[in-house]
């Protein structure tokens, strides 16, 4: 064997270790008894330890330094080795596992506080976990900014300063707009009776109309809908509001989008370092673009409405156009991810600036909720009622994923570039949507964008899809016009 084959077949393993490491995860959320915690903290540690061995066996250095490319895909995969070799090697090993332990503990604690409403019970496990990530980030980071050694993690290439010029263009328009349609009459609301059994089946037929392979995943519930794993064995989550149906229908296309995206990189890239999304934010464009510009399209909506009434009856909605305008209905709320369009990145961009400042040691954990509260006045106009409408109602920070959010509005971005140029190539695109038929934009984005895996880095892969540099241009444009004619602003 050649150092390439060894270290492919030395890497093959970790990666399936990597994935079961993810299913303890996945179970976590979904099946895990409540009196298991402490149990699978230790075994998260102890999955951590093994990985984080792996990752800086001494073989590698060796293997990197004797192994010739044979084509792109395998230069892409050794320069994804090196990258996690030279960054794990920074990181000592006690404080891979604590953070593995700490996380996992600080999960429940987040849980059971959101619960009862109880700032104050997990302000303790967060200041833990918050300084495991700083000491991680200052391991990493060296003379560097602390905050963008841990936003490389899930967005490599991207810093701080280029998402807040990008975010500071998105910010004030976004704000003008929702001011605008604020300020307009809404659209009406749904009404009548969603049993929840009605809406898991419903749910279950979009996620297959929108390419998910349920041969290789399955959809459960869970408090915080996500999407884990990828190759062969994909899966999603989703969840139920009894009111509110489109809560449990745009959770499941959105982690379909997710899940799609892991399900249609090129199966010869199988448990390689290629072989999975090649960053958040990339991820995030699928899912939104699933979410939004397909699934909250005016076509697609026309067909939805059909299949709503022919599973709960009278809806309250008098047609299609109404039905359109109430899929996309702009109202004050608190909650991210029940956001409309136009605010959801608003949502976004509070949390970025908050763990940049929590991060760097300019806002105490003590003075989280305050500044949450005062920021979320500034921004939305209302006071935060109770703290699961507030800091307690996103699971990332318990979870220890500082640099996560900015992937969100990142996505955003990528997704209306992606939109714009899908538009170009499919242009009978809402005629297929208006059958419920997503293959044409689904196929679009597999063959541009999904199959590739991690062979290209982010903004190289969104270039070459959309045939632009990623800016915020074409999401801006798309929400004007789209909100603008809804609300006729």
């Amino acid at each position: 064997m050649t150092a390439l084959d060894e270290l492919m077949a030395f890497q093959r393993e970790t990666e399936a270790l990597s994935q079961v490491a993810g299913r303890l995860g996945w179970d976590q959320e979904t099946m895990m008894p409540d009196g298991a915690v402490d149990q699978r903290a230790e075994e998260h540690g102890a999955m951590a330890g093994v990985l984080h061995a792996r990752r800086i066996d001494p073989r590698i250095g060796d293997w990197l330094a004797r192994a010739e490319p044979a084509d792109e895909v395998s230069a892409a995969n050794l320069a994804l080795i090196r990258r996690d070799f030279e960054r794990t090697a920074k990181v000592p090993a006690r404080l891979a596992t604590a953070l593995a332990q700490e996380t996992s503990r600080a999960h429940r604690i987040w849980a059971q506080a959101r619960a009862e409403e109880d700032v104050a019970a997990f302000l303790p496990a967060l200041s833990r976990v918050l300084d495991l990530r700083r000491e991680e980030a200052a391991c990493v980071a060296g003379d560097a900014d602390p905050y963008d050694a841990l936003l490389d993690d899930y967005e490599p290439g991207a810093t701080a300063a280029q998402l807040s010029t990008m975010f500071g263009a998105l910010r004030p328009r976004l704000s003008e707009l929702r001011a605008r349609i604020l300020d307009r009459p809404a659209p009406p609301g749904l009404a009548g009776d969603f049993p929840e059994a009605a809406q898991l089946a419903l749910s279950q037929e979009l996620a297959l109309a929108f390419g998910y392979d349920l041969n290789m995943g399955r959809i459960d519930k869970a408090v915080h809908p996500f999407s884990s794993g990828s190759g062969l064995d994909v899966r999603i989550t989703t969840r139920t509001v009894p009111a509110d149906p489109f809560n449990c229908f745009y959770s499941t296309i959105h982690e379909v989008g997710h899940a799609a995206y892991e399900q249609g990189i090129d199966r010869a890239h199988l448990l390689t370092p290629v072989g999975a999304g090649v960053s958040m934010g990339v991820h995030e464009s699928q899912s939104r673009i699933y979410e939004n510009q397909l699934g909250r399209s005016e076509a697609f909506t026309g067909w939805l409405y059909g299949r709503m009434r022919d599973r709960f009856g009278d809806i309250g909605i008098a047609n299609e156009r109404d039905f359109f305008a109430c899929v996309n209905r702009v109202s004050s709320g608190f909650i991210r991810t029940e956001a409309d369009e136009v605010q959801y990145n608003l949502h976004v961009l509070l949390r970025f600036d908050l763990e940049r400042a929590l991060v760097a040691g300019d806002l105490a954990v003590t003075d989280l909720e305050a500044a949450w509260n005062d920021r979320f006045a500034a921004d939305f106009g209302f006071a935060v009622d109770k703290p699961s409408h507030g800091v307690l109602q996103d699971v990332h920070w318990s979870e220890g994923l500082f640099g996560y959010f900015p992937t969100y509005s990142l996505g955003n971005v990528y997704a209306g570039c992606l939109h714009e140029a899908l538009r170009g190539a499919v242009p009978d695109l809402d005629a297929q949507l208006a059958r419920g038929d997503t293959s044409g934009a689904t196929g679009w984005l597999r063959e541009n964008v999904q199959r590739f895996g991690g062979l290209y880095q982010p903004v190289e892969l969104i270039g070459r899809a959309a045939g632009r540099t990623p800016d915020e241009g074409p999401l801006l444009s798309y929400l004007e016009t789209k909100f603008g004619a809804i609300y006729g602003i």
